[in-house]
This record gives C-alpha cells, sequence and structure tokens, in this order.
C-alpha cells in the first residue's frame, strides 16, 4: 500500500489491542520512516479522536515503534515521538479507569529501563503523569509539585499568577524537548564534517528537519506569549499593591494627625480644670486629706457622723444619784496642768464618781457588839438572835 495520508488513518483506525495488529501497524510505518514527522502528526491527531479504552492501542502502537528504531538504531521516529509523546500519554492517561492507567505506567516504565527517550522527555512524561495523580487525589496544596487546581488552594488574588506559571512550565517542557530535537536533527544534517546521504534521502531528511524546526518555533513563540502573560499579570498586581500602599500611608498619617489633636485637646482640657480648682483645694495642709470635690469643680460637704467619743461626765451631774461629781485633787495639793490630756480627765473623773456610788455593800450597816437596838418594840429573843447573827 502507498504512503499517503489516507492509508496511515486507515491502518491506525483498524489498530487493536492485538500484539498480531500491533506489530503490523509498526511495520508498515516503520517501512515509510521517511515519513515520520508526518506520521507522528497524523497518530497524535488520530489519538486525541478517540475514546479512552482505545487510546492505549495507540501508545502501544507507539511503544512497539520507537522501541523496534530503537534497537535498530534509527533515530527517525524517535525524534519525531519526542516533542508529543509526553502530552499524548498524560491524555491518555488522565480520565482513564486504574487498569489502563496501570498498564500506561508499565509502559512508561519500559521506556525509562530501556532509555528509549532522552532524560529531559522521560522526566517530562513522569511529571504530568504525577500531576494528574495529584490532582485526582483530592487535589494539591499551595506550594506542592503539582498546580492544577489553584483558585481552591490560593487566594484568588494569586490564581491568574499560578495559572500563568503552570503554562510557562508545560511550554518550557515541550519547548526543551523540541529544541533538542531540532539542534541534534540540524547539526546532522548540516555539519560539514558528515558527509551528505544520497539526494532523495537527503531532501526527506531536510523536509524533515523543517517540520522540527518550526515545531521548535511554535514552542518557543508559545512560550514568550505565556511569559508576556505572567509578567502583565505580575504587574497588574505590582501597580494594585503599589496604589494600595499609598493609600494606607495616607491614611496613617491621617491617623497621626488625629492623634495628635485629640492629645493637645485632651490636656488643655485638664489644665483648665486644674485652674479653676481653690488655691486652698490644690495644696492641702499637711495632715489633713483632700474635702471630694465634684465633677464641676465645687466641694461636697461631709455627712454628720455621730462622734464615738463618750461625753463628759461633768455634762451630767445627775447620772448617777443626781450627785455632783468631786475631781479628785493631787495628793500633793497642785491642781492638774492646763496642758493635761481631756482623756486623762475623763478617765480620773470616772474613778471617783465609781467611788462615790453607793453600793449594796454600803448599804449594809454593820452593827456593833455594844451598839444597842433602837427600842421599837422588838421582842428580847428576837433582839439577841439579831445581835448573835450580826457578830458572826
Amino acid at each position: 500500500m502507498a504512503y499517503n495520508e489516507d492509508a496511515v488513518l486507515s491502518k491506525l483506525s483498524a489498530l487493536t489491542e492485538t500484539h498480531e495488529s500491533i506489530a503490523t501497524t509498526a511495520q508498515w510505518i516503520m517501512f515509510h520512516r521517511r515519513h515520520a514527522a508526518q506520521t507522528v502528526h497524523l497518530w497524535l491527531t488520530k489519538l486525541k479522536d478517540l475514546p479512552s479504552p482505545k487510546r492505549l492501542n495507540m501508545i502501544y502502537l507507539a511503544n512497539e515503534v520507537t522501541q523496534q528504531s530503537k534497537a535498530r538504531n534509527k533515530e527517525d521516529f524517535l525524534q519525531a515521538f519526542s516533542p508529543f509523546i509526553a502530552d499524548a500519554t498524560a491524555l491518555s492517561y488522565k480520565g482513564a479507569s486504574s487498569d489502563i492507567q496501570s498498564k500506561l505506567r508499565r509502559v512508561v516504565d519500559v521506556w525509562r529501563e530501556r532509555k528509549i527517550f532522552p532524560l529531559e522527555v522521560q522526566d517530562a512524561i513522569d511529571s504530568r503523569l504525577k500531576e494528574l495523580d495529584s490532582a485526582r487525589s483530592g487535589g494539591p496544596m499551595f506550594g506542592s509539585t503539582s498546580l492544577s487546581s489553584p483558585a481552591a488552594t490560593v487566594p484568588p488574588e494569586l490564581a491568574p499568577l499560578v495559572t500563568s506559571q503552570q503554562a510557562i512550565t508545560k511550554s518550557a517542557q515541550t519547548l526543551k524537548t523540541s529544541l533538542t530535537t531540532a539542534n541534534s536533527d540540524y547539526s546532522k544534517l548540516m555539519d560539514p564534517a558528515h558527509a551528505p546521504p544520497q539526494a532523495p534521502v537527503y531532501a526527506a531528511r531536510l523536509n524533515g528537519l523543517l517540520k522540527n524546526l518550526a515545531n521548535a518555533e511554535g514552542a518557543v513563540t508559545e512560550c514568550i506569549k505565556t511569559r508576556e502573560e505572567l509578567i502583565n499579570a505580575l504587574e497588574k498586581m505590582l501597580n494594585s499593591n503599589r496604589q494600595a500602599l499609598e493609600a494606607e500611608q495616607s491614611q496613617l498619617r491621617d491617623l497621626g494627625t488625629r492623634k495628635t489633636a485629640v492629645e493637645e485637646k485632651k490636656q488643655a482640657i485638664e489644665l483648665s480644670i486644674i485652674g479653676g480648682l481653690p488655691h486652698n483645694a490644690q495644696e492641702p495642709a499637711t495632715g489633713e486629706e483632700r474635702a471630694p470635690s465634684s465633677s464641676d469643680g465645687h466641694d461636697i460637704a461631709r455627712p454628720q457622723v455621730e462622734a464615738l467619743t463618750p461625753p463628759h461626765v461633768q455634762d451630767h451631774d445627775d447620772f448617777y444619784d443626781n450627785q455632783p461629781i468631786e475631781q479628785q485633787q493631787p495628793q500633793n495639793g497642785d491642781a492638774h496642768p492646763t496642758g493635761s490630756a481631756p482623756g486623762i480627765e475623763m478617765l480620773s473623773a470616772l474613778a471617783s464618781q465609781y467611788e462615790s456610788v453607793p453600793t449594796r455593800e454600803a448599804k449594809k450597816r454593820k452593827i456593833d457588839e455594844t451598839e444597842d437596838f433602837p427600842d421599837v418594840g422588838i421582842d428580847a429573843e428576837v433582839a439577841d438572835m439579831i445581835r448573835k447573827e450580826s457578830t458572826a
């Protein structure tokens, strides 16, 4: 069958999961290896159109072709698949069942063990699959390896930046692979030290080199575009933060001015309050308490409290039997000094008063043995008994 676009699409549509179908299609594709770039382009287009279960067959076909090319030291398909294999594998892996994902993982592990693709291509494949696993497990936290859902894990202001950075990361991976392929082909075909192949082969390879250079150019353009978007988002955020900073600084100055004005007004009011008080209220005498004052500066009258000191005895002469209290005079005949304390005088007066108070013992009359009872008509025997009791 002659090589053309319809023939390639027909072969890809008839592909099944059996080893025979995959091996036969791979042999036919490798036979037309000079059309490697076009074949890979059609392969990627067909893979995007297929449902998830059938994309695994396309990965199996790419695996067969690349491994056979590696074993035969044919770099055409290795270079053609390298820029797109990471995206194709991630597309097949995303949304697939666990069984299909495990099969894809085994294929990727085989590529790494046998070093089918360059190391940067293999790392890109692993990174894409890791991002998908992280997103499926509940979404990454801010600062983790994957940032596939930034809006739910970072502040809304930073979401555009994270999205732009994700696009830059993916573009940089594609760019690195495309540049590696394009530079390698260019060195092989344009280096004067290498002998050019036959003209038809040389023309076909130059045609493939042009496509690789175009792919690299497109990757560079996409990377530049994403970086410009990130820079614009950063500048917009920076400008908004500068405006917010200026507004906050102005608010800080206004608050400082208001605070100073309030402090000055408070001091003026306090000085006016102090200046309105009487002079004696401002400087109380030593040992005396300052009289309390109301909020308007007027003194508050002290409450009337009953004195705790008992009244002077001289004010109550009839306290005991209406008899005046006689003050004791000192034994030396001298009067109390005028400077004596009133408390001592009171105690002395109280003592003399208690001596003059008649008691029950003082009212008892002591009858002498020789004293005769007055004749009041008492019987002699009774008088004798009374006398004996009084002398007992």
